[in-house]
């Protein structure tokens, strides 16, 4: 399903420096094909952050590993420097959308603005036909027009964070890990003697890899931009209850930082900007009926309205059954069959029928209490 249908093809394959990148490239040269390795430089370390992007999939590290992994599988391995792109596609947006009380998922806008795209151009001067990367998803062709599935094994399915693909692309992407387990993926690797086999799974972003984006914010943003000013923390009756340093520090469905003395657990509800308002109350008003998804990006026909269809709306929280209330090619206002929990503006919802990635946008507003 994702080797090319046995003819053999040029193939750049992103290699991040970890093991699952490694093993997608090494299954590619034992299928016949003709590999070659590519890493991309991403961001410019200060000496402490250089120290923390070990931790990072992007990370200095990741470089040299790649390389390594890339001399003992007999492949040319290059290294891309995409600092511009990535800071004009992926920082700019994480800043900007930060700064408007939002919370943006950075690995998506990677893998829809960067990664792909960069290494498709890129891949064309080396004489590439399709590029692979080792993210645990699937693509069927056995029906003529490409379908991107969930990876077989849902503790590592990452669909999640590829709905911004261009749907023209899909027919010369290779996936070749969508059946695997991550043990499988460790074990294979081991097996073949690379030297991230036992290497640690990314933690933290690869440009914050301090994990503080508190402070990062800070280098980015203006000392009088609101997002760093202080404002009022409220509870849902709109009685004031403290202050904050910053709404910048605040996301919803967040718990820590709010303090004790309050007569129950309260979590962040919602962000003000244009008030500098951070909105908290009990868990169960956190629950929503319905959300407004913009930048929408479909990898099959738009469903129309009163279709029924599958929203993710967290990349570990279980699908939501929902309605199509709207659509316009570009936006969606859905309404959930259940209240969904801490649907978050900025983050991704991603449309699924069965295990097919349909589409999926930027959740831009929650439309509705579930109480």
């Amino acid at each position: 399903m994702n080797r090319g249908g046995g003819c053999r093809r040029r193939i750049l394959v992103a290699m991040s420096g970890g093991v699952d990148s490694s093993v997608a490239a090494a299954m590619l040269v034992e299928a016949g094909h003709d590999v070659i390795g590519a890493t991309m430089k991403t961001f410019c370390y200060g000496e402490d952050e250089a120290a923390a992007s070990r931790k990072t999939c992007c990370g200095l590290e990741g470089i040299q590993d790649a390389r390594q992994v890339a001399d003992r599988l007999g492949v040319p391995h290059y290294v891309f420097d995409v600092e511009r792109e990535f800071t004009r596609d992926v920082i700019d947006d994480f800043v900007a959308e930060y700064g408007r009380g939002r919370t943006p998922n950075p690995c998506v806008r990677c893998n829809s603005n960067t990664k792909f795209r960069d290494l498709f151009r890129r891949g064309r001067v080396l004489g590439c036909d399709g590029v692979a990367s080792g993210h645990y998803v699937r693509l069927d062709r056995s029906r003529g027009e490409p379908r991107l599935l969930r990876g077989a094994d849902p503790a590592k399915d990452q669909s999640y964070f590829l709905w911004g693909l261009p749907a023209d692309l899909l027919g010369r992407l290779h996936f070749p890990l969508g059946e695997l387990t991550k043990p499988e993926v460790r074990e294979r690797a081991r097996a073949l003697g690379l030297a991230t086999a036992d290497k640690p799974e990314s933690q933290e972003i690869c440009f914050v890899p301090t994990g503080n984006y508190r402070d990062f914010l800070e280098k980015k943003l203006l000392p009088t931009h609101p997002a760093l000013r202080p404002g009022a923390i409220i509870d849902h009756r709109g009685c004031v209850l403290g202050r904050h340093t910053g709404y910048s520090g605040f996301t919803v469905g967040q718990r820590k930082g709010l303090g004790g003395g309050l007569p129950e657990r309260y979590y962040v509800l919602e962000i003000r900007p244009e008030s500098r308002q951070v909105v908290v109350g009990p868990r169960r008003f956190l629950d929503v009926r319905g959300a407004c998804v913009g930048d929408v990006n479909w990898l099959a026909s738009p469903p129309p309205a009163d279709t029924t269809l599958l929203a993710q709306v967290r990349y570990r929280s279980p699908p939501h059954p929902c309605l199509v209330v709207a659509s316009n090619g570009t936006s969606v206002e859905l309404r959930f069959e259940q209240p969904a929990r801490a649907v978050t503006p900025g983050q991704s919802s991603v449309f699924f029928d069965g295990d097919r990635v349909i589409g999926g946008g930027r959740i831009s507003r929650v439309t509705g209490s579930g109480n």
